[in-house]
């Protein structure tokens, strides 16, 4: 099946929408061949800042409608405890929302970016997506990841390659429980290492210190930028350290 094909079997359509690169491509395809579109951004405590701005950013360049959902993600205890699925109450809780708020709005079709290289077996969210009948085109249709990144960037979409980039949580080692402070440390540091130019790298939690993960080609980046970024991320966390093992 083409999305094409899968817009004219679907013609109203409600996206869950991230603004990183599936999504963003999704809701392309979908605003040129759906009869009408609109997308949902959950704004939680686990996305940055620039999340929600990509959001904004794309919605106004396609000229979609977009509706910013406020999702306290933090009241679920199950979410905040941390378990190793809380990936599965997470997105319960999220496209909850969404579904509700997208009935409520008259479309009975959700669909969310999830692409034919997600190993859904990996992943206890896409339980949820599957309870709650979100549909994933991309992945119906068997767009994988690099198709998808050369299609977006055909199409001028200036997320075709942005790097992937999990929810702030993840920096949480399971069964630590989640709090407001973590995430907002979390969402500083790797805010700063963007700022001197590092890509798709994560800074994650050990204890009270932090863990620097990233490319080996941005291995030499960090020496050259040591001083800076323990001076900035003992703000933050006892100590800094970094991750010999190169990020993949």
């Amino acid at each position: 099946m083409k999305l094409k094909e899968f817009f004219s079997e679907h013609k109203r359509v409600a996206i869950a929408f991230s603004g990183g690169t599936d999504s963003a491509y999704l809701l392309y395809e979908a605003l040129l061949h759906a009869e009408e579109v609109k997308a949902y951004y959950a704004d939680s405590a686990f996305q940055p800042a620039f999340e929600k701005k990509d959001a904004l950013r794309m919605a106004e360049k396609l000229g979609a409608q977009i509706k910013v959902l406020p999702v306290d993600v933090l009241s679920d205890k199950e979410i905040a405890s941390n378990p190793p699925n809380r990936c599965y109450f997470c997105k319960r809780a999220i496209f909850g929302v969404i579904t509700e708020e997208a009935a409520k709005d008259g479309f009975d079709v959700v669909i969310d970016g999830t692409n034919a290289s997600d190993d859904i077996n990996d992943r206890p969210g896409f339980r949820a997506l599957s309870e709650l009948s979100v549909l994933s085109p991309l992945r119906i249709c068997g767009l994988e990841k690099d198709e998808i990144r050369r299609l977006s960037h055909e199409a001028g979409l200036f997320t075709w390659d942005k790097p992937a980039y999990a929810c702030l949580a993840t920096r949480i080692p399971a069964t630590e429980e989640i709090t407001a402070r973590k995430l907002q440390e979390t969402e500083a540091a790797e805010g700063f290492l963007f700022s001197l130019g590092f890509r798709d790298f994560r800074v994650r939690r050990a204890g009270d210190a932090a863990k620097l993960q990233v490319a080996q080609g941005q291995m030499g980046k960090v020496i050259e930028n040591r001083g800076k970024i323990v001076s900035e991320l003992k703000k933050y966390y006892s100590d800094v350290m970094l991750d010999l093992e190169e990020r993949k």
